[in-house]
């Protein structure tokens, strides 16, 4: 059953429904991927794909990736018995989809080359490129053998890092993992049930953060298949029953053509049907015991956003809004990037409608999201004092003030889970997680004004720090300044404990803890022991009048030790599990005598 049918998603078939079906759909993917004897060009339909949206593309470099993908990865096999090239192919193929450049079609075929193959980072950089090279360094995974269970957290946290440079790492991450899970079928119960946990612990609430709702929806649907088959199923079945549906909402379309015409207001008018994923979570916090799958119509309007109200008044002079239904996400977007109306009218047979009002450009952004200056370069502007990235520049932020990588995935998560608000200070809007205190806004506004935060008032009333914030408060905070410092040089200074128990934003709980952790032995995270390794290296080579010019020889060197990546041998370094000098000696003999 292909999930996205008629349901608004992208990219193909989402997710095999059965084994007979998905048996029939790897026969189709070897066809395409031309494993079969009458296929001689692998790449043809990515190809066609990316030259619909980039008409111009330079599509020889990117069969020329393919190319060495394929012969890196030649011999290797998937769980299914697929080749292992089929999985790259087929991420690069979502970025096309999404409309992505050249250079992030490259970097998905050889994204697993640099951790799976013997394919070098410096080779690929050689090859393609520096944008390449980071690229595929960002989706680049920590080995589990030598990092444990610091492995997941240290990845995800190099892979966040990368993606403030070039957040195209991050659309990679999420292309691979929705093939991913597209082919769990390989796999065991609980692996599934592990990986799809997973998926919608982090990546799916990263993808809505980035705003790729085309890509989310697949993420989504395929979530729900693998951890609520028996949900899926009933919607599935609820999906392919509908009597007299599609002339449903024909009807409501046509008559709301009528009614914006009547307006003045141009505008096309579409059904919007819900994915499989949106109709069960209505379903289940209704507590409704059958779908609940209410008709849903999106009217584009081709024009100024102020065209959105007037087609808003045509909508509601048609059909009877139904009160507290409404929500203007034009005046008051979404961070990441969505813009729209939303409305619930007594449509015709008295049955409720759910009607999306937007113009062109907030359509593409609320489908694209971060993908959509990619997509349309030439035409795309960006909304006005909309920052899709602000999210990610406060992960970054904190993330420098963990060196424990359990700690900054749980708070991650946590950052992620947590629906969002919209609050007002000293003339600036911030962005904070739901039931976000003035403490959480304190460290918003910079680690000192958190540290030293006094009082607050809400809406023009004094308030305990404590008190949940809601969306549109207005609110002032009172930090002790210096000059307060210096007259009560005795006074109670920085945070207090107990606010650990009521802030929620990730970056007060790590400026908290940062504060109390100062005082015990500060750790160290895995990329800081990178660069201690490294730097030590360098002091000990100056001892033997010796430099390097390349990390070549080193990461000849990590290899011939048994190491997975130079990575790891900087790291033992740091760490002493090799000595410094011990290393270097071994260095120098096998510049000097490389046979």
């Amino acid at each position: 059953m292909d999930v996205d049918a008629g349901h608004g998603a992208a990219f193909g078939r989402a997710l095999p429904a059965s084994t007979s079906q998905e048996t029939s759909f790897t026969r189709r993917l070897r066809s395409l991927l031309s494993f079969q004897s009458n296929d001689d060009d692998p790449v043809a339909e990515l190809v066609r794909t990316h030259r619909s949206i980039h008409a111009s593309a330079d599509v020889a470099i990117v069969r020329r990736s393919y190319q060495i993908a394929e012969s890196m990865h030649r011999g290797q096999f998937r769980k299914s018995g697929d080749p292992y090239i089929t999985h790259p192919l087929a991420v690069a193929q979502i970025c096309a989809e999404l409309g992505m450049d050249t250079t992030t079609l490259v970097a998905a075929l050889l994204h697993d080359t640099v951790e799976d193959t013997s394919y070098t980072l410096e080779a690929l950089q050689g090859d393609f490129g520096n944008e390449v090279a980071h690229l595929v360094d960002g989706v680049t995974k920590f080995d589990k053998a030598y990092y444990g269970k610091a492995a997941e957290g240290e990845t995800i946290r190099k892979m966040i890092v990368a993606a403030g440079k070039d957040v195209r790492v991050l659309v990679i991450k999420l292309a691979d993992r929705l093939h991913n899970m597209r082919t769990l079928g390989a796999r065991s119960t609980a692996s599934r049930a592990r990986i799809a946990t997973a998926t919608l612990d982090v990546l799916v609430p990263l993808c809505d953060r980035l705003g790729i709702q085309a890509l989310k929806r697949s993420l989504d649907d395929v979530v729900l298949f693998h951890l609520q088959p028996d949900a899926y199923a009933r919607i599935d079945e609820h999906v392919k029953n509908r009597p007299g549906w599609d002339d449903y909402l024909s009807d409501v379309s046509h008559q709301a053509r009528i009614a914006l015409r009547r307006s003045k207001v141009t505008a096309e008018v579409t059904p919007r049907p819900r994915h499989y994923y949106s109709i069960w979570k209505d379903t289940v916090a209704g507590g409704h015991d059958v779908p609940l799958d209410l008709p849903r119509i999106a009217v584009i309007v081709d024009g100024p956003d102020t065209d959105c109200y007037a087609a808003l008044g045509a909508v509601h002079g048609r059909w009877r809004p139904v009160a507290g239904r409404f929500k203007d996400f034009i005046a008051s977007p979404k961070n990441n990037l969505y813009r729209s109306l939303h409305t619930t009218v007594v449509g015709p047979e008295g049955r409720l409608v759910e009607v999306l009002i937007r113009t062109k450009t907030m359509h593409r952004y609320s489908e694209y999201g971060v993908a959509t200056s990619y997509r349309y370069p030439k035409v795309a502007d960006e909304p006005p004092g909309a920052d899709q990235l602000t999210w990610l520049k406060r992960v970054l932020d904190w993330q420098q003030d963990t060196t424990d990588a359990a700690q900054f995935l749980d708070s991650l998560r946590c950052d992620l889970a947590e629906g969002q608000i919209t609050v007002f200070a000293h003339g600036n809007a911030y962005e904070l997680p739901s039931q976000s205190t003035p403490v959480d806004l304190a460290y918003e506004l910079g680690p000192r004004q958190g540290d030293h935060c006094l009082a607050a008032t809400i809406n023009g009333r004094l308030a305990p720090l404590g008190s949940p914030l809601r969306d549109g408060d207005v609110v002032e905070i009172f930090s002790e300044t210096e000059s307060q410092a210096d007259v009560e040089p005795n006074a109670p200074r920085g945070p207090r404990k107990e606010w650990l128990g009521f802030v929620k934003s990730s970056q007060a709980q790590m400026q908290i803890n940062r504060y109390f952790d100062e005082r015990n032995e500060p750790g160290i995270s895995i990329a800081d022991k990178v660069r201690l390794g490294r730097a030590t290296i360098g002091l000990t080579l100056r001892k033997h009048d010796r430099g390097l010019a390349s990390e070549v020889p080193l990461r000849r060197l990590a290899d011939e030790l048994g190491y997975p990546d130079l990575e790891t041998l900087l790291v033992a370094v740091c760490e002493r599990s090799l000595e410094p000098d011990a290393v270097v000696e071994q260095l120098i003999a096998l510049v000097d005598h490389p046979d």
